[in-house]
């Protein structure tokens, strides 16, 4: 009989630890029983993963137990490349300054994808210098809620992406200058992502991104009675996708945005700062301004905690330059709303010359529903959006008596076939049953 031969044992200890780094921490961690050959040979594994909910032999280890888990695997790990790490407390309440003492020692180590996601850590003061100077970071992926010192410059110029939830970002010194931008420069970072952050630095934060693709912001309400004007400047001359959600206490500023192909605003107001409605009406007239070459846009208004159609109404009121002083959205085909008025939706209307799809989400303008009885399109040049907009009025009109269609003077002299045309427009669909529908001309 043939003697079965231990190939796998021969292999090099950075071969082994590499295959090892395919299944859990703690059950590569188990592989030092099979023999003296492999004692060690976890100490070399690529990818850490600890997570205090993971079942272990059927149970959940206790939290002592776990403690001392990780504190063993971080002091006797010889590897001093980790392809990911991954950090999840979850389940158990932790000293915040055991969590701290870890992230540091992880980022202490030249680790390329990290995720961090804690549950339960009481005023954790993330070891930020630490962070800053990982410079082998490609994927960071931060959720918990902690505090971040931002410095006044940063490169980190191996990361791609960025995801942060929770995380309070505050100047690095209470003595900085805070005339001075904070820098944050990453040559190759393509998608950022922030949500539920509260942006407290008192300097505008430039990040520099120049392969940036996707950009995603939500700023929820802060905490803090302090009011922070600082802005967030993006310079991404690739950006393609653009989200932002919050109630823009800090100042939105796209540099080469013509980039720019798919973009969601949701605005969130806060019923305790009504007397910044008419300044917020401004700032979304400014952002929407710097997003114009859009080809799909989703524009979205709500209140904190509750909708309400009387707040919105008050940014619209206040705000009235936010559609009729806008660009013409020359590339916009798709455009969502859930909150408008007539005057707004047929600015932006008359401002997007090739829109072709148009989302009305839970809510029609009032006055189609209660009040518009008299409907005058002058001008009328029959292009694809101008039948679109009368469609679309005579099938949400409920109360329309009358919807007169008065044609440009060119139509007189033009081939086309104005019989087809108003035969076209008399087979809409119709939601109101007294509307009658006129046809004349600009100089009648």
């Amino acid at each position: 009989m043939v003697e079965a031969k231990d190939i796998i044992s021969k292999l090099h200890d950075s071969i082994l630890g590499y295959i090892l780094s395919f299944i859990p921490t703690m059950e590569a961690v188990h592989t030092s029983v099979l023999s003296t050959r492999w004692i060690h040979v976890w100490k070399s594994i690529t990818n850490l993963k600890f997570d205090d909910s993971v079942l272990c032999c059927g149970k959940r280890m206790q939290k002592e137990q776990f403690v001392c888990f990780v504190n063993t695997m971080l002091l006797h790990h010889v590897n001093s490349s980790v392809q990911s790490l991954s950090l999840c407390l979850t389940w158990y309440h932790y000293d915040s300054s055991q969590v701290s003492a870890w992230i540091s020692s992880i980022l202490k180590r030249v680790v390329q994808n990290l995720h961090i996601h804690i549950h339960y850590a009481d005023k954790l003061l993330f070891p930020s210098q630490t962070l800053f100077g990982c410079i082998s970071l490609v994927q960071l992926v931060l959720q918990m809620r902690c505090t971040l010192s931002v410095p006044i410059f940063s490169c980190l110029p191996n990361l791609q992406s960025v995801t942060l939830s929770g995380i309070m970002l505050v100047s690095e010194s209470e003595s900085s200058n805070y005339s001075e931008d904070i820098i944050l420069r990453f040559p190759l970072l393509k998608v950022f992502e922030a949500r539920g952050c509260e942006w407290q630095t008192k300097q505008n934060i430039n990040i520099e991104a120049p392969l940036l693709e996707r950009f995603s912001i939500a700023i929820w309400r802060s905490l803090s009675n302090e009011s922070h004007k600082s802005g967030i400047k993006i310079f991404a001359p690739y950006l393609v996708d653009f989200s932002y959600e919050g109630d823009l206490e800090q100042d939105i500023i796209l540099l080469n945005s013509s980039s720019i192909r798919s973009a969601s605003v949701v605005i969130v107001m806060d019923e305790d700062k009504m007397d910044r409605m008419e300044n917020l009406g401004f700032q979304v007239h400014n952002l929407l301004a710097q997003i114009c070459e859009v080809e799909q846009l989703k524009l979205l208004f709500y209140k904190v905690f509750f909708f309400s159609f009387f707040l919105v109404k008050q940014v619209l009121m206040h705000g009235t330059s936010i559609f009729t002083n806008l660009p013409v959205f020359g590339r916009l085909t798709y455009l969502q709303l859930n909150e408008v008025s007539c005057e707004a939706l047929l600015n932006l209307l008359h401002n997007s010359p090739i829109l072709n799809t148009l989302v009305l989400q839970n809510v029609m303008p009032q006055c189609f529903v209660s009040s518009l009885k008299d409907f005058e399109f002058r001008g009328f040049n029959v292009h694809e959006h101008e039948l679109l907009l009368a469609k679309f009025v005579l099938a949400n009109a409920a109360v329309l008596e009358r919807m007169n269609i008065c044609t440009a003077f060119w139509l007189r002299y033009s081939n086309i076939d104005m019989e087809k045309v108003k035969e076209q427009i008399l087979s809409f669909p119709k939601c109101s049953s007294l509307v009658m529908i006129e046809f004349s001309h600009v100089n009648d």
